[in-house]
């Protein structure tokens, strides 16, 4: 059993078990999230395709914390001498795993 959820401008195939790193969030660990634009589920009755969300359905995740993504470096360079700057960027994720999947 899957399901295809939207978040933040992002399209996740979820399964139940699964650890999931989505956009960060002002949560604390343990709490729980519900995704409720789900565009597809699939269950033992067949694929359900939503236009554009399907109704009812819903996967809850527990959230397990915040992390950092990998570091993205961020270089400007120009053709002058010494005309150069290297900054990076750490992206902060929250970490949820994906609970129960409702509206199969």
């Amino acid at each position: 059993m899957y399901a295809i959820i939207s978040d933040s401008g992002k399209q996740f195939k979820v399964e139940e078990g699964q650890e999931l790193d989505v956009d960060f969030r002002e949560v604390t660990k343990g709490d729980e999230l519900k995704f409720n634009r789900v565009l597809a589920v699939s269950g033992d009755g067949g694929l359900k395709l939503g236009s554009p969300v399907v109704e009812g359905a819903s996967v809850t995740a527990e959230v397990l914390g915040v992390q950092q993504g990998e570091k993205l470096v961020v270089q400007k360079m120009r053709r002058r001498k010494n005309s150069r700057r290297k900054n990076g960027h750490r992206q902060m994720y929250t970490r949820v795993r994906i609970g129960k999947i409702e509206g199969a």
